[in-house]
């Protein structure tokens, strides 16, 4: 009989998608301070796709745990995933820089923590989002399964295990059509937009996500050094974009495209 699902889900606390970002006076870093976040979109259908596992097929999945790093203010982003459906959580907590933000993380540190913190709840699944809209890196789902020499598969549009053999079918959408990939366990997936639409939370899964256990642990507990290796030198908006002309012929279309240089 293959093992029943030990799911880690995690999960990043960012920058509200509905709210635009601004950069601080000092051009170094986004200004949070008075700022809503939530929990980032692809985390959510994340936990979704987890919870759905379960639904499916109870036997299957043993237990869901969120997993978030970064300052106590990240609590409340692992109850929103709770109240989702999943089991318990846990934060592994960073020091503040001041008031309004926390200890930039960067992919390859997350990564290692999540390796630690992986290992330490014996999980043989991963199902993370492919990326956080913040910074988009799109790169820690794979450095986790590098670390821990899993296997893995990206941007999944769909997820089915197969009970019996404990087998794990993705696909996953690439350029020209529709890719599928088997695995078996132990496997980190992370999710694309197209895998679910997670569903809203009710006022009594809110209340009883407050119940839930949640721990807290340090990246010193798990051993991992989180000492960053990159520095913002400076950022900067994209420069505004100027009105388009109006041609009245294709010939005058050709000519505006030869003055530019566009052929």
């Amino acid at each position: 009989m293959p093992p029943r699902l030990n799911i880690v889900v995690p999960v990043k606390r960012v920058i509200d998608f509905a709210i635009k970002p601004r950069i601080n006076a000092s051009k170094n870093v986004i200004e949070t301070n008075g700022v809503k976040f939530s929990l980032n979109p692809f985390c959510e259908i994340a936990v979704e796709e987890a919870v759905r596992l379960r639904e499916s097929n109870k036997d299957l999945v043993e237990s869901i745990t969120l997993v978030s790093a970064g300052s106590s203010k990240a609590l409340d982003t692992l109850r929103a995933g709770l109240a989702l459906g999943a089991d318990r959580a846990a934060l592994i907590e960073t020091s503040e820089i001041d008031d309004s933000r926390s200890l930039e993380l960067e992919p390859l540190a997350v990564a290692k923590l999540l390796k630690a913190f992986v290992e330490k709840a014996n999980a043989n699944l991963v199902i993370m989002g492919k990326q956080a809209i913040d910074d988009d890196s799109n790169q820690t789902g794979q450095m986790l399964a590098g670390l821990l020499n899993w296997s893995q598969a990206t941007n999944a549009s769909k997820v089915t295990v197969d009970g019996a053999s404990g087998v794990v079918t993705v696909a996953r959408e690439v350029d020209g059509g529709t890719e599928t990939l088997s695995a078996a366990l132990p496997l980190v997936i992370t999710t694309d937009l197209r895998l679910n639409t997670p569903r809203y939370t009710k006022l009594q899964d809110i209340m009883k996500a407050k119940k839930k256990k949640t721990e807290k642990v340090t990246p010193a507990d798990l051993g991992v050094d989180i000492t960053p290796r990159l520095e913002i030198v400076s950022l900067s908006e994209p420069p505004k974009r100027t009105g388009g002309d109006k041609v009245d012929s294709v010939d005058a279309l050709i000519g505006k495209l030869k003055d530019v240089g566009a052929i």
